[in-house]
C-alpha cells in the first residue's frame, strides 16, 4: 500500500469532527494545524503535519543574508 501525502477528506472530518469547509478550516486556524486551501475551497493537510513529523521542505540552516553589513 502506498503512503498518501495528504489526508482524505473524510479523515479531515473525522480530524476537525466537522462536515462543512468553513468549519473544518476554523478548527484547523483554531489548533494552528499547517494547512491550505485547494482550488475548490477545501482544506489540504498532510500527513508531516498531523503525525509529527519534519517538514522535508524546511532548510536545513537558517536563512541569512549575504549582503554586506
Amino acid at each position: 500500500m502506498t503512503a498518501h501525502l495528504c489526508l482524505s477528506r473524510s479523515e479531515i472530518a473525522e480530524l476537525t469532527r466537522a462536515q462543512t469547509k468553513a468549519r473544518q478550516l476554523a478548527f484547523l486556524r483554531q489548533n494552528g494545524i499547517r494547512h491550505y486551501v485547494d482550488a475548490h475551497g477545501w482544506p489540504v493537510v498532510t500527513r508531516a503535519a498531523v503525525e509529527g513529523q519534519p517538514d522535508q521542505a524546511q532548510a536545513k540552516t537558517p536563512w541569512k543574508s549575504n549582503k554586506a553589513a
